[in-house]
């Protein structure tokens, strides 16, 4: 065989054996393809089995959103809401830039998708609410995009406490940075005429020589509170002639409120005739020094000051307080549930309620149109300030 020979059937050989290696190349490719597909198709089936996988953003922004909600879990004597609602508990406006037109770029402009955003909004207003109202339940009724904010989710969120619900729009950017809620203000909106003032409506209370009269409070409630002080001062007037007393049906701001709504609950079965007097003593030095705190062990010792300052013996309140106190704090929140009470406070004169300025001259009014034959003391006028906010807890 000649060179020539030689070389063509050197050359047909090594493309053959070219050729097998490619074959045997591609043949692993197809097996290495095969295994990444498996496994990526088992990865796939276990995060879908567990969850993981929201394809959010592959899918059309829907106009109403699925409800996303959660709600605490720690409920105190009986679930959910003293009246407190909530618009005082609807976090306003939270830090948001300028919503002049489009907001879309307040932050990075990535849009996380309307579930998203929904999720999001849910978890940090319950996160905001459920240390302070335990067993509230924040959920959401659907999410758009707003037509009124361009560059937002409108999401109407509805909070539920102690059985009352109360639903507000909230506006999350498109980036889920910023969030924003309340009701929108057209500022190009002209001001309607003032209303002219509300007259007190009548309020039916039954007439008695010696009215019975209930404020129902939390302890540390700060709109309790506001009421509470001006009721002392018709106490020191009224005292003797009608039969005071304060209901305290609910502890949603935690331990520290348990333990003021026994001692109260305990000096009014110990020593009656004081109470009002510890009350107006709670209101002007332990709530403000105590309430900021939140501390268990403030509250007690700053109760046990001032009763020892009003010759009240403290150890058997406290001997009450822990022997008796849950036994009274029943008897006090079935009282409430008896007159359907869910906020704090609320006054109620010989069994009806009644809606007056909190104030120690409107409160006096109430209890003195509420006897058959008033005393003298209630030609007496007490001061009409009334506290700067009307809320409830």
């Amino acid at each position: 065989m000649s060179r020539k020979d030689n070389n063509f059937r050197s050359d047909e050989e090594n493309d053959d054996s070219s050729e097998n290696s490619e074959n045997e190349t591609s043949e692993e490719e197809k097996q290495d393809s095969k295994k990444k597909e498996s496994s990526d198709s088992s990865e796939h089936s276990e995060k879908k089995e567990r969850g993981i996988e929201r394809p959010l953003r592959e899918k059309p922004i829907p106009e109403e959103g699925k409800k996303q909600g959660r709600s605490g879990k720690h409920v105190p004597h009986f679930i959910l809401f003293a009246g407190v609602f909530l618009v005082g508990i609807i976090i306003g406006a939270i830090a948001s830039p300028s919503f002049t037109g489009n907001v879309s770029s307040a932050g990075s402009g990535t849009d996380i998708g309307a579930v998203a955003a929904e999720a999001k909004a849910v978890d940090y207003i319950l996160s905001r609410l459920e240390q302070s109202y335990p067993g509230i339940e924040v959920v959401s009724e659907g999410v758009k995009e707003s037509a009124d904010v361009p560059g937002t989710y409108e999401i109407m969120v509805k909070m539920t406490f102690q059985g009352q619900p109360q639903s507000a729009p909230y506006y999350v950017t498109k980036d889920g940075k910023w969030m924003f809620g309340g009701g929108l203000i057209d500022l190009d909106e002209p001001l309607p005429e003032p209303a002219a003032p509300a007259q007190p409506a009548s309020t039916g209370v039954p007439k008695s020589d010696k009215p019975v009269v209930e404020l129902f409070i939390w302890s540390y409630c700060p709109y309790g509170v506001q009421a509470q002080g001006p009721l002392s001062d018709v106490v020191a007037l009224l005292g003797e002639n009608a039969d005071f007393q304060a209901v305290l049906y609910h502890d949603g701001h935690g331990a520290y409120e348990t333990q003021q709504n026994k001692i109260q609950a305990c000096i009014q079965e110990v020593a009656g005739d004081k109470y009002w007097e510890y009350a107006a003593g709670f209101v002007e030095n332990i709530y403000p020094k105590c309430g900021p705190t939140r501390d268990i062990e403030c509250d007690k010792t700053e109760s046990a000051n001032l009763m020892k300052t009003l010759s009240i013996d403290d150890s058997e309140v406290m001997s009450c307080v822990d022997e008796r106190g849950e036994e009274l704090l029943a008897e006090h929140i079935s009282r409430a549930r008896e007159y359907g009470v869910t906020g704090s406070p609320s006054l109620i004169i010989n069994g009806v309620r009644v809606n007056v300025a909190r104030n120690s001259e409107a409160f006096k009014s109430a209890v003195c149109d509420a006897f058959n034959d008033a005393p003298e003391e209630c030609g007496e006028t007490l001061s009409s300030s009334a506290s700067a906010t009307s809320g409830n807890c």
